[in-house]
């Protein structure tokens, strides 16, 4: 056998193949976990709706071990930066055992949730005082090896993270984790470039403008060796971020990145939450993806992001959980359009066209944004494509009597059980009857590591 020989050949009762559904719809998979043109030979029957399964484009694998522990009222008015404190406290305990059995667990739950790729902005670097692990890449290994074994693709997102503040001053000792010079980030990057694989992308993370000077992240972004690779980062996430770059850069955070970098479809904005009519425009047309968080958004108290001007400009997006308090793209999806509804006092804000539909227009421009930020060949049933689908349940109440007219919206807007049955990431089934292939063995390690946290 040939390494593309067809090891899959399937018939679908309905696929998602964008702009619209087929009925009866074929396609093969291959032995590299690629989707081939449909072959001779008799096909398997996928008895449900197969959708493309939902990049993930923004996730802090670590934060999932601590969701649910910052919601008790501090002596003042809370904010993300009281948050950040309690997350930075919790991240001094994590180490590279317990990020792998954190990460491995939190990419089962994305894979029964519909996600079949996930993109780790990562910044876990070193241990808690600063030293470097003996391997220095240790953390970044212990993700690549949680996606291994839950079997999602990854684009590893390594973080370069130099100062504390817009002022340049130095990373605080909770911080010191974090840190890394131009030139041992750049060696970071090449030992796990190393590491690249049909599930395994790496590209480059620049914390903040706040976190890294102009002439270090220029040395990176510019580097020869990352030219063609994705660049995501956090920006204009919270109202103290814009007033602190207007009073020493003259500019807000968006407005004068989109005047100072390269900022073209290779770049994810991530949040991008206070921007004005200007800087929306102006971000839609540099074709960059907006990385939306939106349920971690709301837990932290961020602001909307104006999605109606943004996709009127023609801009592009893409979901991402972020700090997983909601682990489920159904979530992500129902509360990016249930804020624009609570903000403008208007229904179906998303489909901007009459007729169109609120649950196609989101999983369609997610699936577009999520690809390109994950600067993977997936988000669509095309040939060539990795073989990441998602089989929703036929037989589930919340689709009873549904046809291709309305089982999107009712898949993003009817009930809090997900219909997600089956999923096929990379050409394997990772998920069947809604049970993940190694989901027992993972989840007791989880608890015990869990368990190993709270004792610290």
């Amino acid at each position: 056998m040939s390494d593309t020989a067809a090891v899959y050949q399937f018939s679908a009762a309905q696929a998602w193949q964008d702009p619209q559904w087929r009925s009866d719809a074929r396609f093969g998979v291959d032995s590299t976990g690629h989707i081939t043109a449909p072959a001779g030979s008799a096909p398997a029957y996928l008895d449900g709706w197969v959708l493309p399964g939902m990049p993930n484009l923004h996730s802090h694998a670590f934060q999932r071990a601590m969701a649910g522990l910052a919601e008790r009222r501090g002596p003042g008015d809370d904010s993300f930066w009281t948050w950040r404190e309690t997350m930075y406290g919790f991240a001094e305990r994590i180490d590279p055992d317990t990020l792998q059995a954190i990460a491995a667990q939190l990419y089962v739950e994305m894979l029964k949730a519909g996600y079949t790729q996930v993109c780790e902005f990562h910044y876990l670097h070193h241990q808690p005082d600063g030293t470097r692990y003996a391997q220095p890449e240790a953390m970044s290994l212990a993700l690549i090896e949680a996606a291994r074994e839950a079997g999602i693709a990854l684009t590893l997102l390594p973080v370069l993270y130099m100062s504390g503040g817009f002022d340049g001053r130095p990373l605080s000792p909770r911080q010191r984790r974090f840190g890394n010079d131009v030139d041992g980030y750049l060696q970071l990057l090449a030992n796990l470039r190393k590491q690249a694989s049909h599930d395994v992308r790496v590209g480059v993370a620049l914390h903040s403008l706040r976190a890294i000077p102009e002439q270090a992240w220029r040395g990176v972004v510019e580097h020869e060796a990352l030219k063609d690779g994705p660049v995501h980062i956090h920006i204009a996430e919270q109202i103290g971020e814009v007033q602190d770059c207007l009073a020493t850069r003259g500019a807000r955070p968006v407005e004068w990145l989109l005047d100072h970098a390269p900022v073209d479809p290779r770049w994810c904005l991530v949040h991008a939450t206070h921007l004005t009519e200007k800087e929306t425009t102006q971000l839609a047309r540099s074709g960059a993806v907006a990385g939306l968080c939106p349920t971690t958004e709301a837990n932290l108290g961020d602001g909307l992001f104006p999605l109606a001007r943004y996709i009127d400009a023609g801009g592009t997006l893409g979901i991402g959980s972020d700090s997983h308090i909601s682990v489920s793209p159904i979530e992500e999806l129902r509360w990016l359009e249930y804020g624009q509804r609570l903000s403008t006092r208007h229904r179906n804000v998303a489909a901007r066209r009459a007729g169109d539909s609120v649950g196609e227009t989101l999983w369609r421009v997610a699936l577009k944004g999520g690809a390109q930020a994950a600067d993977m060949p997936i988000g669509a049933l095309a040939t060539g494509n990795r073989a990441d689908f998602i089989v929703l349940d036929h037989e589930s109440p919340l689709l009873a009597a549904r046809d291709n007219r309305s089982v999107m919206d009712s898949f993003l807007f009817a009930g809090n059980v997900t219909p997600v049955r089956h999923v096929m990431a990379g050409g394997k089934w990772v998920v069947r009857d809604g049970k993940h292939r190694d989901e027992a063995r993972i989840a007791a390690r989880y608890r015990m590591a869990v368990t190993r946290l709270a004792g610290a």
